[in-house]
């Protein structure tokens, strides 16, 4: 019998996001793609990770985490979102915002078992899932707001839907759920008697005002939701891979043994710089994230208008989701390439955040760069009248 790669490999391909890293690199552009903060990473942040080296975090940890860093975790949600924690026995830490809703699937779902994604969705999310086991099925949120009805959930729902992810802020649409969406969401939750799966990991990249509600924090919610973020964007951090769950003791330990089998454990000393910034960092600093990132947005959002590809302005996170429809070619992808040849700016291909052809007029532009990188990319935006 002939080796072959097994059945799930066609189930997993690299992502559109790292397709066009990889031609901007070889290409010498300006990177507006890949969600890569190259903003300084705080200095507490550093000094705890080298202090702990220094001192012997070396080893590996509990596999939901170090002790210091699930009782940070639980001090910032009280302060920030209201919610009591349990750090002993509530708290997962993982590899990752990405690694910690992989095993939060393994642990909760089965083959077969359907979740409901909002569309435009986070290609990992959708991967994910499939490879899991799970299948997805779609709603789509209806731009410039973003919005979903009722009808369009009750829609998709059958015997075998088992859960529904709500991503707040959202990447790559930058919606910002309401109290309103969410109370009707934990309705059709509780109605259907579904997980909650959420990413919140850019929970404090918010513009106009706007306010971040942890879906948790909703009334009838607390026990069905697996509370997902980490702080590879607020602290710049996104090759540390420091994630983590919250979730009642029913559901933690479980994913808390995957955790165990497919990462062991997220690296030692990081956890602990992790846990200083947690504790250290005030509102100052998150304040200072959501008007440091709003100006940015707004000069991104400035220059796509002037080039004539209508941006959608984003409510947080910090991607800008744009129609490029003028743009020669036939697919996004095809678009997407054109841009990065002719200016020498990568963006992603709007066909990665849909399960049909509903992207191919779209692409998604990255603004968590240094603002002198920034100014270059919309001087070369501006350029594409």
């Amino acid at each position: 019998m002939a080796l072959n790669l097994s059945s799930r490999h066609e189930l997993v391909r690299q992502s559109e996001i790292r397709n066009m890293s990889v031609e901007c690199d070889r290409m010498g552009g300006i990177n507006l793609s890949q969600g890569i903060s190259d903003l300084a990473v705080p200095k507490c942040v550093m000094m705890a990770a080298q202090k702990a080296i220094e001192g012997g975090y070396n080893s590996y940890t509990h596999f939901s985490g170090l002790e210091e860093l699930r009782k940070a975790i639980a001090e910032k949600q009280k302060k920030y979102t209201g919610m009591d924690i349990d750090p002993e026995n509530e708290i997962v830490v993982s590899a990752g915002s990405t690694g910690a809703f992989y095993c939060a699937c393994l642990a909760l779902l089965n083959p077969g078992d359907e979740v409901i994604l909002f569309e435009p969705y986070y290609g990992y999310h959708k991967t994910t899932l499939v490879a899991a086991g799970a299948v997805p099925v779609y709603v789509r949120l209806s731009p410039p707001e973003w919005t979903f009805t009722d009808e369009s959930l009750e829609s998709v729902v059958s015997g075998k839907t088992r859960g529904i992810l709500i991503n707040t802020p959202a990447n790559p649409s930058g919606k910002v759920f309401s109290k309103e969406e969410l109370d009707r969401i934990a309705e059709f939750a509780s109605n259907y008697d579904l997980f909650v799966f959420t990413d919140e990991i850019y929970e404090h990249f918010l513009y106009d005002g706007k306010e971040h509600i942890a879906p948790a924090t909703i009334p009838g919610m607390r026990e069905r939701t697996i509370t997902i973020s980490g702080l590879s964007k607020t602290f710049s951090i996104t090759g540390w891979r420091i994630g983590y769950s919250i979730c009642d003791p029913k559901w933690s330990r479980s994913i808390g043994y995957f955790n165990d089998l497919i990462y062991v454990c997220a690296p030692s000393p990081l956890q602990m710089g992790v846990a200083k910034g947690l504790i250290d960092l005030d509102k100052d600093f998150y304040q200072h994230i959501s008007q440091q990132f709003q100006r940015k947005r707004d000069m991104v959002c400035n220059s796509l208008r002037e080039a004539n590809l209508n941006p959608f302005v984003p409510e947080g996170a910090y991607y800008i989701l744009a129609d490029i429809s003028r743009i020669p070619g036939k697919s996004s992808n095809e678009r997407c390439l054109y841009i990065l040849r002719e200016i020498g700016v990568a963006s992603v291909p709007g066909s990665a955040f849909y399960h049909d052809k509903s992207g191919e007029k779209l692409a998604r532009f990255c603004f968590a760069k240094e603002d002198y990188v920034l100014s270059e990319a919309c001087t070369r935006l501006k350029s594409l009248k």
